[in-house]
């Protein structure tokens, strides 16, 4: 099977992360490396990637969204050993498609050197909360920016290689 599909339809969120084994900075920098990659809406690339490997500045940051979204005290985005947000200005159109790409292209990446991630959604509907806009700030993340999307990382914490591959989605085709 060609490298590139197996690692397509192989790859899964992953939802439990080895807290004992960190993502090495040079590591992470190759993670965003393949995100600035991806394609964007008129070649504009207006993308910004917030990369967070501290435990207590992701924790920080869960914590505020738990609170803008009344969500469980105990919410903390899989206890991830590092997160990656994107962002994009304000007033850019496309900011859910170029950041969607990138994020693939990391997601992509990241599976094939056998580290585990997963899409985390609630950062976007709150970004402009006044509590979580205070930290995104703390973390470099321009205040004329919103959220697109924010991908937990780490080494998966069991065993992925018998993972179900079957899909619920349906394609047709007129050939």
């Amino acid at each position: 099977m060609n490298e590139i599909f197996e690692n397509i339809i192989t790859r899964r969120s992953v939802r439990a992360f080895n807290q004992e084994k960190k993502v090495e900075k040079n590591t992470l920098e190759d993670i965003v490396t393949a995100g600035m990659f991806a394609p964007t809406a008129r070649n504009r690339q207006l993308t910004q990637f917030t990369v967070v490997a501290r435990e207590d500045l992701i924790q920080k940051l869960a914590k505020a969204i738990a609170n803008a979204l009344n969500l469980n005290s105990d919410y903390d985005f899989y206890k991830p050993t590092a997160i990656i947000l994107t962002s994009c200005p304000n007033d850019s159109k496309f900011i859910k498609e170029d950041t969607s790409c990138a994020l693939q292209n990391m997601f992509l990446y990241a599976h094939s050197i056998g580290i585990g991630s997963v899409w985390i959604n609630q950062p976007v509907v709150c970004c402009n909360d006044p509590g979580v806009r205070k930290i995104l700030t703390e973390l470099g993340v321009p205040e004329n920016h919103n959220l697109g999307g924010m991908m937990a990382l780490g080494y998966p914490n069991q065993d992925l290689s018998e993972r179900d591959l079957t899909r619920r989605t349906k394609a047709v085709y007129h050939l």
